[in-house]
């Protein structure tokens, strides 16, 4: 059993099971969140569900496509995708800008609506991989490492915050931090792009009643349960009704409109009432897995834009993932971040399966995947096979 950990093709079997497996239990999860509100709009209560299944039917050839992409390919791409996503994000400014949730980050296009600034985060992810690979040599000098890292980062991050999405933006942060972790800066050049995040966050913060009230209702210990802690709280309560086992799947209460976002950023929430802590520790222990698999790519790669994308993407998904199972469990004030994978929404899902694919790019070209994976029979020629021996 330990040999298998230790085999070549390990980061990417446990990147494709993982994902995949999470991804199916986001479309059963989106699937029985969402039936009530939708028959209550008068639709299909499969309406949400077919959505997040196109998405991902657009997903994953796309995820695929790029898991088969060769990596110099992917680098030589860093640049021009980069300007492409912040171009595109610039869109919500535009009269094909339009708004939800008190933030400006939806771009209407004939025929559907996407999220540019999902688009950023694995653009910057894959700009930062290259940039600092190149300038890995010179990383001990703060100047090398700042430039051109922080001025493009601040004007990524710059954009999506001008929308007022803080969410985004925060997880933006991180996958800075993650590409500069894994591309060994010196700890003591942290505390610039530290001090401003900190400080551009305490800013948008204070400037915001809305932020302001969501932070001062989830510090106080006796917050008015009909308004600011509203949510909080019935995402709470979904998660202590599940108990062990769960109430059973599309039993829960709390999606009958008592709990806002139920299959979006709280859909950790019904998943725990439906499926019990067992449910919530098998979502956690999936999201285990993936950090394991890319963290295992890191070590093992012999490719420094491989180790500092993928630390990046890791970063970004794991730490976005984090970020919203502490909301929902009360550990963080309500910040609005979905749970990749999991989640409605298609810009997310799509770009977050974009970027699963580029670090299972990088698992296949591990030392010895590519030959372990030749090595081994298709699925078609293994089909071939079970099928002779059978009409034998």
């Amino acid at each position: 059993m330990l040999g298998q950990w230790n085999s070549a093709v390990t980061s990417y079997y446990v990147l494709i099971g993982s994902s995949a497996l999470l991804l199916a239990i986001g479309l059963v999860m989106v699937l029985s969140s969402s039936s009530v509100e939708s028959l209550q709009a008068g639709r299909s209560p499969y309406t949400i569900f077919l959505d997040q299944t196109k998405f991902a039917l657009v997903g994953l050839p796309l995820m695929l496509l790029i898991a088969r992409t060769p990596v110099r390919v992917i680098r030589a791409m860093a640049w021009p995708v980069l300007a492409a996503a912040i171009v595109f994000q610039l869109l919500v400014f535009t009269p094909l800008g339009r708004g939800e949730g008190g933030n400006r980050n939806w771009v209407s296009l004939p025929g559907f609506s996407a999220q540019p600034s999902e688009a950023v985060k694995l653009a910057l992810a894959v700009w930062l991989g290259a940039v600092l690979a190149r300038k890995l040599p010179l990383l001990g000098d703060w100047r090398h490492a700042l430039v051109p890292v922080l001025p493009v980062a601040v004007v990524s991050i710059g954009v999506v915050l001008a929308g007022h999405d803080l969410g985004t933006a925060l997880v933006l942060i991180l996958l800075v931090f993650g590409a500069l972790w894994v591309a060994g800066v010196p700890k003591r050049v942290f505390a610039v792009p530290l001090l401003f995040g900190a400080g551009t966050a305490a800013v948008l913060v204070v400037f915001s009643k809305n932020r302001v009230r969501r932070i001062t209702s989830w510090l106080s210990a006796s917050c008015d349960p009909t308004d600011d802690c509203y949510q909080t709280l019935h995402g709470g309560w979904g998660l202590a009704t599940g108990g062990w086992g769960g109430l059973g799947l599309g039993a829960s209460r709390e999606k009958w409109s008592y709990l806002p976002a139920a299959h979006n950023d709280f859909i950790f929430a019904i998943l725990g009432e439906e499926l019990g802590l067992i449910g919530t520790l098998l979502v956690l222990a999936l999201f285990g897995l993936l950090a394991f698999a890319m963290i295992r790519v890191i070590r093992r790669h012999d490719d420094a834009f491989a180790r500092i994308t993928t630390g990046a993407i890791c970063c970004w998904i794991v730490g976005q993932a984090l970020i919203n199972i502490s909301v929902v469990v009360g550990l963080l004030p309500v910040i609005g971040v979905p749970l990749p994978l999991v989640s409605a929404g298609g810009s997310a899902l799509i770009m977050t399966m974009a970027a699963l694919g580029v670090v299972i790019a990088f698992a296949r070209t591990e030392p010895g995947a590519a030959e372990a994976l030749a090595a081994r029979p298709s699925v078609v020629r293994r089909s071939l096979a079970v099928l002779g021996r059978t009409r034998g």
